[in-house]
């Protein structure tokens, strides 16, 4: 079910709003700006409270926005972002099978570089390799980013996994908890599990048609909202921090990471984005066993190579691992 509408004037006086932070915005200021009567500010002010939003009315001074309620809508996300592209264009859903799936949906319909998909539940959520994600509904952060780039073949399109990871990874450590990256795109708190990534593309031999990446963020999750073989495991923003995060405000956070690291991509090739991961990871210079392909290989995370591949070093010989499951056999030194 997607988002009910919301008129242009409404999104901009609450953008307005929103920009004021804690001061008083006139009524006429508003208006002003905006080219709208006093009475249509008005209305439009009414309209938002009965959405939820608490807006004080200063006598003689004009409006304040004090609170505004914790749900994924473009009214919510958009006065947030300060993007070019990347979530330029929201689809913001109560309920989804899969962000991914309707991502990937919209691309074979030509949805643009840059759209956005967001659930406040998913039905079908899932990670590498076919698990499933668990989510409680309103209480996290769920979404799918379809980019397009032009440039990129399709050999170097595993790249935006790890730029994603970095992006994600910053805007954790910016909420204020001490993230790293498990290879390839595990973003963990404490040694526990914040954060997972699935990137998905479409793509010929010579060029990328779209690349879909999803992001699932534990942000106001509870422990009693995991499930119990998952509660040693797995952690949030809440738990870490001990007081609930505006989810809106986390996601335009992640957008914006995420275009940012993009675009230096784009323009700086993979180079920034491997050193970026190595200064982020909780792998490298670790033991660890990686499950991959029904193989075991048991050894010293060394690095990643130009690719992103992880490079561990077995008593055997160096041995260069392009997927699989990482376990790490001690804690990692943060």
């Amino acid at each position: 079910m997607a988002e009910p509408s919301v008129t242009g004037s409404e999104e901009l006086v609450l953008a307005f709003l929103a920009e004021a932070a804690d001061d008083v915005v006139s009524g006429e200021a508003i208006s002003d700006k905006l080219g709208l009567t006093r009475a249509a500010v008005w209305k439009h002010v009414e309209a938002l409270r009965g959405q939820g939003y608490r807006i004080d009315a200063v006598a003689s001074r004009g409006y304040r926005l004090v609170a505004v309620p914790d749900r994924l809508r473009a009214l919510e996300i958009r006065p947030l972002l300060s993007t070019h592209d990347v979530g330029q264009v929201l689809h913001c859903h109560e309920e989804l099978g899969s962000t991914n799936d309707e991502a990937k949906a919209l691309a074979d319909a030509d949805a643009g570089h840059g759209e956005v998909v967001v659930a406040e539940r998913q039905t079908g959520g899932r990670g590498r390799r076919g698990r499933g994600w668990v989510s409680p509904p309103r209480r996290n952060v769920a979404f799918s980013v379809i980019l397009r780039p032009e440039e990129l073949p399709p050999s170097r399109a595993p790249e935006l996994t790890l730029v994603a990871a970095v992006a994600v990874c910053d805007a954790l450590r910016h909420s204020g908890v001490d993230a790293g990256i498990k290879w390839p795109n595990d973003v963990l708190v404490g040694g526990r599990k914040i954060a997972g990534i699935l990137t998905e593309l479409s793509a010929e031999s010579d060029r990328v048609h779209w690349v879909v990446v999803g992001v699932g963020v534990n942000v106001n999750a509870r422990p009693s909202d995991f499930p119990e073989e998952l509660r040693g495991q797995a952690t949030s923003l809440l738990i870490e921090r001990e007081h609930p995060s505006p989810r809106a405000l986390f996601l335009a956070a992640c957008l914006t990471s995420l275009e940012g690291w993009y675009d230096r991509h784009a323009e700086e090739g993979f180079a920034p984005i491997r050193q970026a991961w190595r200064e982020r990871s909780v792998t490298l210079g670790q033991d660890v066993s990686v499950t991959t392909d029904g193989a075991q290989v048991t050894g010293r995370a060394e690095d990643i190579d130009e690719t992103g591949a992880l490079l561990v070093r077995t008593p055997a010989g160096l041995v260069r691992v392009t997927s699989g499951d990482v376990a790490l056999l001690r804690p990692a030194a943060r």
